[in-house]
């Protein structure tokens, strides 16, 4: 069973191969809900995420024997560049299996670091099933992405890092995939300062830590589409599952909104790129599914920065759009000389800019003296969504959301 000395041991293990990233306050943020905001930016490690932590000191924690055999991991993309990295300046021959519907830039980074990788199956659940036939078959060492004692203590580094950086925290706010993070940061944490609130953080659509404690059991729930990939884990670990139930105050989840939403924020406000579940912990509590922030000291936890480009770009739409300065309308007017000017005359007196605009005719829903134009703007918010949407019906137009 893992105690805080091990995890003090991992922090001299990995200290000088990783990076002491910071911790920085956010004024801004903290404005927001009333209390001091901190985020720990973890999206700043060499791979662009903790996950380093605690595969580097499980591969460290291996004897050279065994080292000369090599590791095996399955991950679609966190884990594996870990893994890939660290093992490629230890000299350790490391073999990843990822899913086969794995972004390229992923699998291509992940090659980049000298490892092999292996496509297999639709899901992480079937890639690691590879990973294991490969341990038992070549003789690897499986590395874990997260019911691994070694390294959930490498990833309880984060929280031994928390103490020193910001004494008077008061609440930290995790992401919560498989529960390896949140563990050993609850672990350090609470072991040392167990007035600490800790708060664990997962995407609704795929909340395993949270059926589990429902359940008084660790249980598999469905799978569910979430941007919030790296924290999409339908069941947490065996050996994480009762480090959380003991030391995490609360799990809580995000929408999807929610999260792109943060996301947003986070490149507006904060000028750092921040994957989904990283965002997910800024989501709970702007958000107020963290009750009784105001006036306290609460640290959030920015687990990774890796994120597809196209993804972001949807991202930044879709927070836009639930912002209220993204919006998708669906006007119908006469098709007769003048109208779509009309329209477009009428949209930028009411301060909308038009950034899209598609002009259809003949369809079936119209009457044959009918066009409908679907029109996007960019807006300053979601009342003013509703000023122009009004103004648009007392014109004379049929308006509908897009």
């Amino acid at each position: 069973m893992i105690e805080l000395r091990h995890i003090e041991e991992a922090r001299g293990r990995i200290r000088d191969h990783v990076v002491l990233t910071p911790c920085t306050p956010s004024e801004a943020f903290g404005e927001m809900f009333g209390g001091r905001a901190s985020f720990k930016f973890e999206n700043l490690q060499r791979t662009g995420s903790f996950k380093e932590r605690g595969a580097l000191n499980r591969m460290l924690s291996i004897d050279p024997a065994a080292r000369a055999k090599g590791v095996v991991a399955a991950s679609a993309g966190n884990h594996a560049q870990g893994v890939a990295f660290h093992a490629g300046r230890l000299g350790i021959p490391a073999t990843i299996v990822m899913p086969e519907r794995t972004p390229l830039v992923k699998v291509s980074n992940t090659r980049g670091y000298g490892a092999r990788v292996i496509l297999k199956g639709a899901i992480y659940d079937e890639a690691m099933e590879e990973a294991l036939r490969l341990r038992n078959e070549e003789g690897a060492t499986l590395v874990h992405p997260f019911d691994d004692f070694e390294v959930i203590a490498g990833q309880g580094t984060v929280g031994l890092e928390l103490l020193d950086q910001v004494p008077d925290m008061s609440v930290v706010v995790v992401p919560v995939g498989g529960g390896g993070l949140v563990s050993g940061i609850a672990m350090a944490v609470k072991e040392s300062r167990p007035g600490v609130r800790v708060v664990g953080v997962e995407a609704a659509t795929v909340a395993a830590a949270g059926a589990a404690r429902e359940a008084g059991e660790r249980v598999t729930v469905p799978l569910g589409e979430t941007i919030a990939d790296g924290i999409a884990v339908r069941r947490i670990g065996e050996n994480t599952f009762p480090l959380i139930e003991k030391y995490v105050d609360e799990l809580v989840t995000v929408s999807e909104e929610e999260i792109a939403s943060a996301v947003l924020l986070l490149l507006e406000r904060e000028k750092t790129v921040a994957e989904g579940a990283a965002a997910a912990a800024l989501a709970a509590v702007l958000r107020e599914r963290v009750p009784g922030v105001a006036g306290q000291h609460v640290v959030m936890v920015m687990s990774g920065g890796n994120i597809d480009v196209n993804l972001l770009s949807r991202i930044i739409d879709r927070g836009l759009m639930e912002d209220g300065r993204l919006a998708v309308l669906r006007v119908r007017m006469s098709d007769r000389p003048g109208s779509l000017a009309a329209l477009t005359a009428f949209l930028a007196e009411a301060g909308a800019n038009v950034l899209e605009l598609d002009h259809r005719r003949g369809s079936g829903e119209l009457w044959l003296n009918e066009a409908e134009v679907i029109v996007t703007l960019e807006t300053r918010g979601r009342d003013h969504v509703e000023s122009v949407t009004n103004a648009l019906r007392e014109a004379g137009f049929v308006v509908s959301a897009g």
